[in-house]
């Protein structure tokens, strides 16, 4: 009966961490154009512990890619990030969103053009939602943009992950052009302003 209680308890004591280390991360979802860039900025933050690319905002269930493209189902191309409060604040991310990005141009991020590449910040609960107005506040107060910020921050209904192969993209696909015209020239402009 001592070996019975005692295995027990180490069961109970393993779900209990299990619970306490799920409950400690926490989630953002952005977007920032497109998320083959975006995924590639954030994915190197330290506190970051996963970055995947997706769809939200949209009206069509599961959305793919394609239909995304047409601009109809009203989808933006997004990352949610998973990262841990402990190392990275949501203020912190919210800092790298408007550096990374234009926040100014309505449905485009330099030459990728349409709907789902408008600026967005999907909020899960009301401290997020909190921060998010304040951090556009501020930075619209700042005077950075001369042009009004566009970005749009509303509650996060539903997120779909966008297909396989547009995950950690940057980092598989390193030499193809896209990659080395766009994505590179954006880590290396934020790495230099840190």
């Amino acid at each position: 009966n001592l070996l019975k209680f005692y295995c027990i308890s180490i069961i109970f004591a393993t779900d209990m961490n299990k619970s306490t280390i799920e409950n400690k991360i926490e989630t953002a979802t952005f977007g920032a154009g497109c998320f083959w860039c975006v995924e590639a900025i954030f994915e190197r933050q330290e506190g970051v512990i996963n970055v995947e690319s997706g769809y939200a905002g949209g009206t069509t269930k599961n959305p793919t890619y394609e239909e995304v493209c047409t601009g109809k189902t009203g989808h933006v191309e997004v990352i949610q990030i998973s990262f841990d409060p402990k190392s990275i604040s949501y203020e912190q991310l919210l800092e790298t969103f408007w550096k990374s990005h234009d926040p100014t141009t309505l449905n485009r991020q330099g030459g990728d053009e349409g709907t789902q590449y408008r600026s967005a910040i999907f909020y899960q609960n009301k401290s997020q939602k909190r921060s998010s107005e304040k951090s556009k506040n501020s930075v619209d107060s700042l005077g950075i943009y001369t042009n009004p910020i566009v970005t749009e921050i509303t509650a996060l209904k539903k997120y779909y992950p966008a297909e396989d192969y547009h995950q950690n993209y940057y980092r598989l696909n390193k030499k193809s052009p896209y990659c080395q015209f766009v994505i590179k020239p954006k880590l290396d402009k934020l790495k230099s302003t840190k």
